[in-house]
């Protein structure tokens, strides 16, 4: 398995050159970690793994948690998401120390509003030597990008701009020729412990040309804001996606050229469906705010993600009950995160919500917000009906419901409409006679409890020599109108009496 995985990373010029985890400092240094996300539209259910890993993991060591927006790129900027993804972590459980919205002393933490810092450290690069003014046009990069796809060679820069000389960058600025900064590349491999994967080198001047670190519209490239805003910003782990891994050499090498020491690099495997594909936006399987508008509960979502990526000892199944985050965070290991891609499935999820649902039911405060919510759900889906949904209905209801149900808003389905509607009078094909008789019978009832209303029917059954499923199906039809549901003897346990024989009172007058 693990000379696999080496061929695997091999052929993309990645040579892993160790198979133990490297742990240099983790219980001494108190870290700091960053979620950095781009605000081009809404919080994925990757991003949101990634920003829990992160909090739990400085969490779990006494440590900060540092929100950052990157928005250098602000063609993609879209209007309003970050106050969304900020809603979103926020009711995730996931809290910032530091961050646009809670200040901190290395701000400003939006990197639009730090392009100065970039400025004066871009100038550093360039005069150390490390970096170089580009002057090539996106026409004569497209022609190159075209040229080697036709040779069958890897699309790169040829590092044309990096030997230009004095007078002729003098003479190119003068005659007012844009340019963009790059950063020379060197074939020094950069080896590193990814506190995932293991040891990785990489050369990763074999697969790219001299970057770009600054553009000609003075925003700097994610690859030097990056690097420069963990540094000053004093991070000590990077836990990111995996997708990001390739470019950590080169990370590593623009830490080198201004001589800062390196965070740690840990990085978290894919995200996939149940059978190995990839997540898919038309299956609203990505949108944190799907799941939030669907239902589900923020411990659910949150103990979801880590079941599927590992870090953790518990398992979910019959017994096991949901960790809150403080214990999340106690007993969350690096170590324990696989390096495998991490397949969700979405029974794992009903299940988690479920026993989110349990779980409310346990707390007073969380259970009347859940009955308080129920209640505005019921409403304004029968806004014209006469509704049942006192406070006691409806804890009930969901007591009885938490075995049935994953999500609250499955009990206002038409399976479950009879719940909360008091059927109106109507001419029913049943015997009103045999109801009056029953109506007598169930009024004797001191406990109204399911097997002794299954035991009176049935002895009434037997007595007026009529069939028992004959008076459950004119029975289930009086109480609710519908041809499906729990049993009858479970529906007017959970009904009540008073609202059971009022059913059958309402037909039989």
């Amino acid at each position: 398995m693990f000379e696999s995985k080496m061929f695997s990373l091999a052929s993309r010029g990645i040579y892993v050159v160790s198979k133990r985890y490297f742990y240099r400092n983790l219980k001494s240094l108190v870290p700091r970690v960053r979620f950095a996300p781009s605000p081009t539209g809404y919080l994925h259910l990757g991003g949101l793994r990634t920003a829990l890993y992160n909090y739990l993991f400085a969490k779990s060591r006494g440590g900060v948690f540092i929100l950052r927006i990157e928005d250098t790129d602000q063609t993609r900027k879209v209007e309003g998401a970050v106050d969304a993804l900020i809603s979103d972590l926020e009711w995730a459980g996931i809290e910032c120390h530091e961050g646009p919205t809670r200040g901190g002393t290395c701000g400003p933490y939006i990197q639009s509003e730090r392009l100065d810092i970039y400025q004066e450290h871009i100038s550093k690069l360039l005069a150390n030597g490390s970096a170089y003014k580009c002057f090539c046009t996106e026409r004569r990069l497209n022609i190159l990008r075209r040229d080697a796809v036709k040779s069958q060679r890897i699309p790169k820069y040829d590092n044309k701009c990096r030997n230009l000389s004095h007078q002729d960058i003098k003479d190119k600025i003068k005659a007012g020729i844009p340019y963009c900064i790059r950063f020379k590349l060197s074939s020094d491999i950069q080896a590193y412990e990814d506190l995932i994967f293991g040891g990785i080198a990489y050369d990763v001047s074999l697969n790219e040309g001299d970057p770009v670190l600054m553009k000609s519209d003075g925003y700097p490239t994610y690859h030097f804001a990056n690097v420069v805003d963990d540094h000053l910003m004093g991070v000590s782990h990077v836990l990111r996606g995996v997708e990001w891994q390739i470019s950590t050499t080169k990370h590593l090498l623009i830490y080198k050229a201004f001589g800062w020491t390196p965070p740690e690099f840990g990085h978290l495997p894919l995200i996939v469906n149940s059978d190995g594909t990839k997540l898919s936006k038309r299956q609203n399987d990505v949108k944190v705010e799907d799941y939030r508008n669907k239902g589900i509960y923020p411990l659910a979502l949150v103990n979801y993600i880590t079941l599927s990526g590992g870090g953790f000892n518990h398992v979910v199944g019959e017994g096991v009950r949901l960790k809150t985050i403080e214990e999340l965070s106690a007993e969350f290991q690096i170590d324990k995160v696989a390096s495998h891609p991490s397949r969700l499935n979405s029974e794992i999820l009903e299940e988690c919500n479920r026993l989110e649902i349990k779980r409310r039911l346990r707390d007073d405060k969380l259970a009347n917000e859940m009955i308080y919510a129920l209640r505005n759900i019921i409403t304004e889906k029968y806004p014209n009906e006469h509704l049942n949904v006192s406070e006691d209905h409806i804890m009930s209801v969901l007591n009885w419901a938490t075995s049935r149900i994953s999500r609250i808003e499955d009990l206002v389905g038409k399976k479950f409409g009879f719940l909360w509607i008091l059927p109106a009078a109507k001419e029913l094909e049943v015997n009103k006679n045999l109801l009056e008789g029953l109506l007598e019978s169930l009024q004797g009832l001191e406990r109204f409890e399911q097997d002794l209303i299954k035991e009176n029917l049935r002895v009434f059954s037997e007595q007026k020599k009529v069939k028992f499923p004959v008076l459950m199906k004119s029975l289930r039809s009086v109480l609710s109108g519908l041809d499906e549901g729990p049993s009858v003897a479970e529906m007017m346990q959970l009904l009540g009496k008073v609202q059971s024989l009022e059913r059958i009172k309402a037909v039989v007058r």
